[in-house]
């Protein structure tokens, strides 16, 4: 079992992040911020993914006046990215979003600095120190080692204190993995802020992807890290769905669907790649799935295992495939009715997955 690092706790909308919270999982719209509908309608696609809370680039007053609008149609809390200029962040306190992203390279004044954690303070809107080993300020860090990463943090974090201001949250992305580890794991020593974890630029999906599993998933493991966000160069609810999998993997987060799926071998007795990818298209299809297991096994050898431990399987067998439910094997079926069968006895565990959960609610409130 993980044992995270304790940290403080800072409120952003309705989401904690920090102090033992759960650990939540953000993205960035990539939308004009002053095309409002674009950005709503993206930001609804990064709910239904699962994302807890979302970025917004504020790089003009269109865009910071456009941040109430977008916020009054949203679920999820706001975060506004500010950069150089000082008075974005502070129109967009004003416009009230949930929390204010400030990389130190950027707002070099210390006295603009000051304003916004006032201004801040007031507000109850906390802030990210964004640090990035592109943007720091070389003429005071020099290379963007670990330690130049964390001095960077630690220096605004000691500016934004001086005001009072403690609802903080740290950052130390780069595109090096093992310099982001080292970085994060220098802060989780010297610091209590909640950190927000992150590999920066890390790439196309499947560099990105992995960059990031090893950076993040590392971090994880070792109990740092508070919240994250998967930096993609992709669509930002392939970042969501890649940051909840990774949750996934290391028992932070029970979110929707698992599949365990073999690789292919010879041994395999069904169309294994053609058949996971379309159960994996019917399992995405069907709302508010319950955290559940779906084995998609290619032959007797590991499958009746797997496909039994899961919550719902299917292990391959000569002309067709055996179907497990809750530890049991069901029936056989043939090859073409597979997936059918299997989308079919999903549908009843994750009924009676949802059932048990609402009695139990029911008890809980002394209804029945």
């Amino acid at each position: 079992m993980i044992r995270n690092r304790q940290t403080r706790q800072v409120r952003v909308g309705s989401l904690l992040i920090g102090g033992g919270a759960p650990i939540s999982v953000q993205s960035m719209t990539n939308t004009d911020t002053r095309d409002v509908d674009a950005t709503i309608a993206q930001i609804h696609r990064l709910e239904e993914a699962g994302c807890d809370l979302v970025r917004v680039a504020v790089p003009d007053a269109l865009a910071a006046k456009a941040l109430a609008k977008i916020k009054s149609r949203i679920g999820i809390p706001l975060v506004a990215d500010i950069h150089f200029d000082y008075r974005l962040a502070l129109m967009a306190i004003e416009e009230g979003v949930d929390k204010l992203r400030l990389n130190p390279g950027n707002i070099k004044d210390p006295e603009k600095i000051k304003v916004i954690a006032d201004r801040a303070g007031e507000k109850g809107i906390p802030i990210r120190i964004g640090v990035n080993a592109g943007s720091i300020d070389r003429r005071r860090y020099g290379a963007p080692t670990p330690e130049a990463l964390i001095r960077s943090a630690l220096d605004e974090a000691e500016l934004l204190e001086s005001r009072g201001f403690k609802d903080i949250v740290i950052s130390l992305k780069s595109f090096d993995v093992v310099d982001t580890i080292a970085a994060y794991r220098l802060a989780s020593e010297q610091t209590d802020y909640p950190l927000h974890l992150g590999v920066t630029e890390a790439g196309l999906f499947m560099q990105g992807t992995i960059r990031s599993a090893v950076g993040i998933g590392t971090l994880l493991a070792e109990g740092i890290g508070d919240t994250i966000r998967v930096s993609l160069t992709a669509e930002p609810e392939q970042e969501v769905k890649v940051g909840i999998e990774i949750l996934k993997a290391l028992n932070l987060r029970q979110h929707g669907f698992t599949i365990i799926s073999c690789p292919t071998c010879a041994r395999c007795s069904i169309d294994l790649i053609e058949m996971v990818t379309e159960v994996q298209q019917q399992l995405e299809s069907m709302p508010n799935l319950p955290p559940i297991k779906v084995a998609v096994m290619g032959c007797v050898v590991n499958g009746p295992g797997e496909a039994r431990d899961a919550d719902v399987g299917v292990a391959g067998a000569p002309e067709g495939g055996v179907i497990f439910s809750e530890g049991r094997a069901l029936r056989k079926v043939p090859s073409d009715r597979i997936v059918d069968e299997l989308i079919a006895e999903v549908r009843r565990v994750a009924e009676r997955i949802m059932q048990s959960r609402q009695d139990t609610s029911d008890k809980s409130e002394g209804i029945g």
